[in-house]
């Protein structure tokens, strides 16, 4: 009776650990997109320059790295908003991890569907 409890103590301390974890990459995911977009909002409001010509954005991921590394304001914009995207997928993905851990299977399943609708809307979806 006693290893039961024990058990059951152990692995509510582990569930409480897991969430901890997860809350915390969450404000920091948060935390940094916002530092990173206010960096890119900073940059074009002193240069006043998007760094592309007018009425063009860059679209894809490659694009907005590789524009990043040349300080354009908007692709810097880009990147802390494809952090802030990335952040509750981050977090879905550790709860599959988390739930693999806690040996449940029910949860991972579900969970592992959830991600993988997540990552699949994001390739479908179209930027023009």
């Amino acid at each position: 009776m006693e290893k039961n409890e024990s058990k059951g103590l152990t692995q509510e301390s582990h569930a409480l650990v897991v969430e901890d974890v997860i809350s915390r990459s969450l404000r920091w995911g948060v935390v940094i997109s916002a530092i990173i977009i206010a960096v890119g909002l900073v940059i074009y409001l002193l240069t006043g320059d998007s760094g592309y010509p007018a009425g063009f954005f860059p679209t894809s991921i490659p694009q907005v790295l590789k524009d990043v590394v040349y300080f354009k304001s908007f692709a810097i914009i880009d990147l802390g908003l494809l952090l802030l995207i990335a952040t509750p997928i981050f977090r879905v993905a550790a709860s599959i991890i988390a739930f693999l851990f806690d040996g449940d299977r029910p949860y991972v399943l579900i969970t592992t569907y959830v991600l993988a609708m997540l990552i699949l809307s994001l390739l479908l979806g179209k930027a023009e």
